[in-house]
């Protein structure tokens, strides 16, 4: 990797930081965020506003794709819905490259019609890929992604997520022997806040 593409890409982690405060960060004195787990927390990171976004996805997608290029995958996906723009905006940031990532969404429920699937896109048994996350609390929903893979066949070579909320999920999935990478912390994110 080139001194100017780690600096851009440090750019970009700096920017990708911004839009998260800006758009995707809740923080409350008094824990009032109910979380998928069902406990309350006094921050609350819904990365929607930012993933789905024009700059959000052109952020993303390089940032990612420095990442699972050195894995060597042929694919990125994850659980529905919080993983979709993120494999769409790596799939599109390598479209120039020489070997092009594509993306697969893993649905949290078989389709109950057609072909039943569980996973979605043009990956097939053998593939190396990487399983994406916007956020990691627990590494549940990212578990359940990582085995809907295993049982249709992929061979996994870590875990990307956006957003680590710092609180054992990446310990977690580590400790089923998948390497996990955080682009951005909820440390980062509060230390970015209070400095203001």
């Amino acid at each position: 990797m080139t001194l100017s593409l780690k600096m851009e890409l440090m750019d970009f982690k700096s920017r990708l930081i911004d839009l998260l405060i800006d758009r995707s960060f809740k923080w409350s004195e008094e824990p009032i965020f109910k979380l998928a787990s069902g406990r309350l927390s006094n921050y609350y990171i819904d990365c929607k506003p930012t993933t789905m976004s024009p700059e959000g996805l052109s952020i993303i997608g390089p940032l990612l794709l420095s990442v699972v290029k050195e894995w060597g995958v042929s694919a990125v996906g994850g659980l529905t819905l919080g993983a979709d723009p993120i494999s769409y905006a790596v799939a599109y940031a390598s479209s120039s490259s020489e070997e092009p990532i594509k993306a697969f969404v893993v649905r949290k429920e078989a389709k109950d019609h057609g072909t039943g699937k569980l996973i979605e896109g043009p990956v097939s048994p053998g593939d190396r890929v990487a399983i994406v996350e916007d956020v990691i609390t627990t590494g549940g929903s990212t578990l359940r992604a990582v085995e809907a893979a295993k049982v249709f066949g992929l061979d996994i070579a870590g875990v990307v997520a956006l957003v680590d909320r710092q609180e054992g999920g990446k310990e977690k999935i580590e400790s089923v022997g998948l390497h996990v990478v955080s682009i951005v912390t909820r440390e980062e994110l509060i230390s970015r806040v209070k400095k203001g």
